[in-house]
């Protein structure tokens, strides 16, 4: 029950199963990405492009500051949480020259002040290149309210990349607006990690075509036409893409309106029982992310161990210098379900209740 990776389905064990098809040299593979990509795109919820890499996560990332942002480029970093701090540092790997727009963690990211910000930016012959957000930090458990804020980044210009990692496929994603937007095999998908895919818009491709990237595995150039060309300028992770392409058809077969009510639900009630056993969320409503759950709590570490020890369920703890007072609770993917979420909650309930005769070496 951590915030990804999640546990991973029966159905996509059995497809990682599958004999693998060289994409070297097999069409069959090229049919089965663009089967994936066109699954995708509905979750996505856009006709925008798709692209699949071969990485966690942090490539997509990586990669769409990398593909996007020259040397000298200003970058608004708008940010509530970690993940939001952190595209500073991929920006600055870009010599780019980044720029915080940060909020406390337990409030909204303000439009108004990111519109001041930008169009001071322009009045002062600065103009932003670009904007990145984070829909769903999970470190805290908090979703952001996006849309009007994407929207003032339309209106001046400046190209918009969308962290969803936690988010895409558990809760709905502002795509309109968005210019790059991320998402990750582990969570709310419910696959392996190992793949991390991306929507783009025209005007991202426009601006990485114009771009001298400084990475070759972090280059979205050469993707732009492979479902035409089938020419993966590497080797793809083949079984990887069975995984996913299997779990995303699952989520297209339940509907995508069903899985986010079943992500609500099993927040929800995550929250009321921690609310009844005395816990208190990181986040407030409407803040709570629908994916996960950050409880305040004493000794998260221990609550942990001892957790995985005595009832064989391993949740996340906090990170950085709050690792060990948040407890996580990853209600995303296979693990949005009322009964998974129940069952943490009555053992977390019981660790709490026996925390006097805990073994220290937790």
């Amino acid at each position: 029950m951590t915030p990804g990776p999640t546990e991973i389905p029966e159905r996509v064990r059995e497809a990682l199963a599958r004999p693998i098809a060289n994409p070297d040299v097999n069409p069959a593979f090229l049919d089965t990405y663009r089967s994936l990509t066109a699954d995708l795109a509905a979750v996505y919820s856009t006709e925008k492009d798709i692209v699949v890499l071969g990485g966690e996560g942090v490539l997509g990332l990586e990669t769409a500051v990398a593909s996007t942002i020259e040397s000298g480029d200003r970058v608004l970093c708008v940010a509530n949480g970690l993940y939001g701090e952190y595209f500073a540092e991929f920006v600055a790997s870009q010599d780019g020259d980044p720029v915080l727009c940060s909020f406390p963690a337990d409030e909204p990211i303000d439009p108004n002040a990111v519109r001041e910000a930008i169009e001071k930016a322009a009045r002062d012959g600065e103009a932003f290149a670009a904007a990145t957000f984070v829909h769903c930090e999970t470190p805290t458990g908090t979703i952001n309210d996006l849309e009007t804020v994407l929207g003032h980044c339309r209106e001046a210009g400046v190209l918009t990349i969308v962290d969803a990692v936690s988010s895409l496929g558990g809760a709905p994603v502002p795509m309109d607006e968005t210019d790059l937007c991320i998402g990750a095999s582990q969570k709310c998908f419910s696959a392996p990690p190992g793949l991390t895919t991306l929507a783009v818009s025209e005007a991202a491709w426009e601006r990485i075509e114009a771009t001298d990237a400084r990475g070759l595995y972090t280059d979205l150039e050469p993707w732009r036409d492979i479902e035409t060309t089938g020419e993966f300028p590497y080797t793809h992770l083949v079984s990887n893409c069975y995984g996913l392409a299997e779990a995303v058809s699952m989520l297209r077969e339940e509907g995508l309106a069903d899985v986010f009510e079943r992500h609500e639900a099993s927040a929800k009630r995550c929250r009321e029982l921690g609310a009844e056993i005395g816990l208190d969320t990181d986040a407030e409503e409407p803040l709570c992310s629908p994916t996960v759950t950050a409880f305040e709590v004493d000794s998260a570490l221990a609550i942990q161990g001892v957790l995985h020890e005595e009832h064989d369920i391993l949740v996340g703890t906090g990170l950085a210098d709050r690792e060990n007072d948040l407890l996580r609770i990853g209600h995303m993917g296979y693990n949005a379900d009322v009964e998974h979420v129940e069952r943490t909650m009555d053992a977390l309930e019981d660790v709490l209740d026996g925390s006097d005769d805990w073994d220290t070496g937790f």
